[in-house]
Parts: structure tokens; sequence; C-alpha cells
């Protein structure tokens, strides 16, 4: 990463009621799910932060910190808020979180050169990524200056959503073509692992 100023943040603090366990810690081939996304975008920021309030069974690289979530149960936008919270607290100069969801390991890392452009042009405080005609509202490019409304919206007006309150404060999209799976699939069940699993051996190939 260059002089941007992007925090690279997984969210990694969801229930997984749906699969059953804490699916942060399921493998897909050799690496957890958690594993496949770090090894993605370690090496494309100066830092990468892990909001996860679970007891996460990992090896961290030196520039991976974990957190826990600031409040409970607020969802991934307060896991969103954690972060921006902890480069205000800490005084890093970062002026932008990227965020990453712990289940989706194939997204193609380009969109971070994508997150780059899009910060030159200043369009907007708030992007998401967009495939298909579908709206992938955690892998988002967020503005700091975007804390306390944040903040306020979910202590006070009670937001829980991504969505609703994206449209609420105005969001842009950075689209992107699948070629020939969905790159933005994520894992919720032990049927989407599996299937997770026969995906892996043609991305190995492709």
């Amino acid at each position: 990463m260059d002089d941007n100023n992007i925090l690279a943040v997984v969210l990694a603090g969801g229930k997984s009621k749906r699969f059953g366990e804490d699916k942060n810690q399921a493998k897909l081939g050799d690496k957890t799910l958690l594993e496949h996304v770090l090894s993605k975008i370690s090496n494309k920021f100066h830092e990468t932060l892990i909001v996860s309030s679970h007891s996460l069974k990992i090896k961290k690289r030196k520039n991976e910190i974990v957190i826990p979530d600031c409040l409970d149960n607020l969802g991934p936008l307060g896991g969103v808020l954690s972060s921006m919270k902890w480069v205000k607290e800490k005084q890093k100069a970062y002026r932008w979180i990227a965020t990453f969801p712990s289940d989706t390991p194939f997204f193609d890392t380009l969109i971070i050169e994508e997150y780059k452009k899009k910060i030159k042009l200043n369009e907007s405080s708030l992007y998401f990524v967009k495939s298909n005609n579908k709206r992938h509202n955690i892998f988002g490019l967020w503005s700091i200056d975007l804390l306390e409304t944040l903040e306020n919206d979910l202590i006070k007006n009670n937001f829980r959503k991504v969505e609703e309150w994206a449209n609420k404060i105005g969001v842009k999209t950075i689209d992107v073509k699948i070629k020939k799976f969905d790159p933005f699939f994520n894992i919720n069940t032990i049927k989407d692992l599996e299937e997770a699993q026969n995906i892996l051996k043609e991305y190995k190939n492709d």
C-alpha cells in the first residue's frame, strides 16, 4: 500500500448461527476461511485490523492486530465503528478503512486498486463493491469522517442494517465483472462450504 492511508479491516465477529460453529475457523483446503482472507490482503496494507469478540486461533503476522467490538450486538456496523474508534484512540493517520468479510475467500484483490482510485476522485465518503447488479455491503471503503454519524445512528437511532444506513447517508458503487464464478460467494452454511471446496479446485487451476 502506498500513502493513501487505508487501514484494512476484517469483520470476523458474526455469530455463525446458520453454520453451527465459528466459521472463521472452518477449513477450506489447507487454510481456515479467515486465513484465506488475511493471506490475500495482509501484504497489501501497512496494517490489518481483525474485529472479533471471538477467541480466534490464528498465527498473526506482525502487521495484524485483533480487537474486540467496542459494543455488543451491533452487527457489521459495530465492527466498522470499532475500527474507526481504534484509529482515533491510537492516533493513527488513516483516513479510510477498507472492510472485508471473513467468510468470502475468493474475492479479487484488484478491488484494492479501485479503492485507491476512488480516494483520489473524492466523490463520496462511502463506496461498496457491486457485481451482477448485487451490492456487497461488507466490501466497502469508508471515510473516517463518518465516525460520529455512524456512532450516533447506532446508539441513538438504532440502525443495524448496513444497507439501510448506507442508503441513508449516500453510497457509490464500484462495479466488478464476474468471470467463471462469483468471487463474492460467501459461506454461511456447511453446504456453502462444500460448494466452496469445489470452487477452490477450479480456482487453483484457473
